[in-house]
């Protein structure tokens, strides 16, 4: 396949996670009457709409950066004042949103089933839905080129909704195997319900997924290039619990998703699935890491960090990782005798650090495993040194896509050292919090590790947001309108890079340049890898 057909299958990747979360959030403010309350008005701020219809002003702010990230409204913070205007594609987008309804209701409705399953009942929607969505909702041609870009806008979201679910379902129960993908085979060779997987093959065919003959399929190039970004599809799905949720969150009880019983299961995001779509999208960033842990495990003994503590381990895999490259590709990995290596993962979930010990355990090599708080580094000290005799000075602190998703407490200086540039939409409990206040709360959690991390420096890979302008320009080159839903309605905190690396060094911390890298390396950046550390 050439480099031109990728970049067309990879957007329209992207596109199926804006649909995935766009569709519930627009459906549901559609049915409310806010778009319409918005076309009446024309410019409005947050705050007058959230008081007109009872919202929770933090997810509802939320909510309306995601249709500002797909072109259809402008959202700007100024202050502590956010406006909400109209454009010239309002109009146009709003009046097609209710051919969202049917994708809308399989979303909800799908959770009254197995997620794992293909099962009759939600097969019969995913039909009537795909029908509709084949003949293009009968929608009439127009010579308008902006109404027709919205019109396919409009199906890409539609097709993200029918095929997200079903193919994450298909990567996490094997389908994807070498076997299936290299050779021709039968529905019934992988699924016991013969009949509606065949049904549900039938549509990916139709989708130019698979070729069928007779009764075999085959998988066509663009087929194989879906199978192996499954993973990629992971995360935006896992969320869908909580977009079911939505009414409750913008327009009832906010805290639904964290009031619960003690040791209750989480119900706003399927973890396992969650942690099947992580684990594929983070191998992207480790090329990247393994070169700053050569570095730092190729100088002087004199000079390195007795070991690693990865703070929020989730599953172990990123420190097993760390020790196998430090192992076979360092001279550290040569003096293990003399210098072995003082691993620690510590996780703030009790059932994360099960699955730690288990794979440790299997991978063969040593590590502690123990509870511990992003948000308390004093706590995860003492208990090294009270129970290890180690100082967590003298480790080289990692963690993965987890300072965004520390607990929130109000920062203790409650006066912003200036007026925040981002353009993030931040809230806790369906409170929205201000972009100052979240950038304070950010220095004061780097604040807290910056003692521990004087020496060895902060190694982090870190989610980010960037501008919904900078979105709705470049729709289909970018997750960030999946990233900004899915984190803001479950009390998460992403930050534009610049302003992550800006607050950081605020707070004593700074990046190293020669290691400091951002994917992509534009104004797209979504992601980055730093070393942080203070200046000598």
């Amino acid at each position: 396949m050439d480099r031109q057909k990728k970049v067309k299958l990879r957007s329209e990747l992207f596109r199926h996670l804006d649909g995935i979360v766009t569709i519930p959030t627009v459906y549901l403010l559609h049915s409310k009457g806010i778009l319409d309350f918005l076309r009446s008005e024309r410019n409005t701020t947050l705050k007058s709409i959230a008081s007109n219809f009872s919202a929770n002003e933090g997810y509802l702010n939320v909510a309306l950066r995601v249709l500002a990230s797909q072109g259809w409204l402008l959202h700007e913070t100024v202050g502590d004042t956010i406006s909400i205007s109209t454009n010239d594609r309002s109009d146009i987008a709003f009046g097609l949103i209710p051919l969202y309804a049917d994708a809308a209701e399989l979303i909800n409705i799908s959770g009254h089933f197995h997620p794992r399953k293909f099962e009759e009942e939600p097969l019969k929607y995913l039909d009537r839905l795909f029908q509709n969505y084949k003949n293009r909702y009968e929608m009439e041609t127009s010579n308008n080129p902006i109404v027709t870009e919205i019109q396919n806008q409009i199906l890409s979201h539609i097709e993200g909704v029918i095929v997200g679910p079903s193919i994450v379902s298909l990567g996490m129960g094997g389908m994807f195997h070498k076997y299936f993908m290299k050779a021709s085979f039968r529905h019934d060779e992988f699924h016991n319900n013969g009949r509606n997987f065949e049904r549900l093959l039938d549509i990916f065919t139709e989708l130019g997924w698979f070729d069928k003959k007779n009764d075999t399929y085959t998988f066509t190039d663009k087929g194989l290039f879906f199978a192996r970004r499954a993973s990629a599809y992971g995360v935006t799905v896992s969320y869908i619990p909580a977009f079911r949720k939505l009414n409750e969150l913008l327009f009832g009880d906010p805290t639904i998703f964290w009031n619960l019983p003690k040791g209750a299961k989480e119900i706003h995001v399927d973890r396992e699935m969650n942690v099947w779509g992580s684990g594929g999208a983070h191998s992207t960033y480790f090329k990247k890491i393994d070169e700053i842990i050569i570095d730092i495990f190729n100088k002087p003994i004199e000079d390195q960090p007795k070991g690693i503590v990865d703070m929020g381990c989730g599953n172990g895999a990123f420190l097993i990782h760390l020790f196998d490259v430090i192992e076979n590709r360092t001279l550290r990995g040569k003096m293990l005798e003399e210098h072995p290596l003082f691993l620690v993962g510590a996780d703030y979930n009790k059932a994360a650090l099960d699955v730690t010990r288990s794979n440790i355990v299997m991978a063969n090599i040593w590590a502690k495993v123990i509870w511990g708080d992003i948000g308390r580094p004093d706590l995860l000290a003492d208990n090294l040194q009270e129970n290890y005799g180690i100082h967590l000075s003298e480790l080289l602190n990692v963690r993965t896509f987890l300072d965004h998703n520390r607990i929130w407490s109000d920062p203790i200086s409650k006066e912003a050292q200036k007026d925040s540039l981002s353009s993030g939409a931040f809230a806790f409990r369906g409170k929205r919090l201000s972009n100052e206040l979240v950038e304070e709360n950010l220095k004061e959690h780097f604040s807290k590790w910056a003692p521990y991390v004087q020496k060895y420096g902060l190694l982090v890979i870190e989610l980010h947001t960037i501008s919904p302008s900078i979105t709705a320009q470049n729709l289909g080159k970018t997750a960030a309108t999946a990233y900004d839903a899915t984190h803001g309605f479950s009390d998460q905190y992403i930050v534009e890079v610049d302003i992550f690396n800006d607050v950081a060094s605020r707070a004593g911390l700074f990046p190293v340049e020669e290691y400091f890298t951002k994917f992509p390396d534009s104004e797209l950046a979504t992601v980055s890898i730093n070393l942080l550390k203070a200046k000598n």
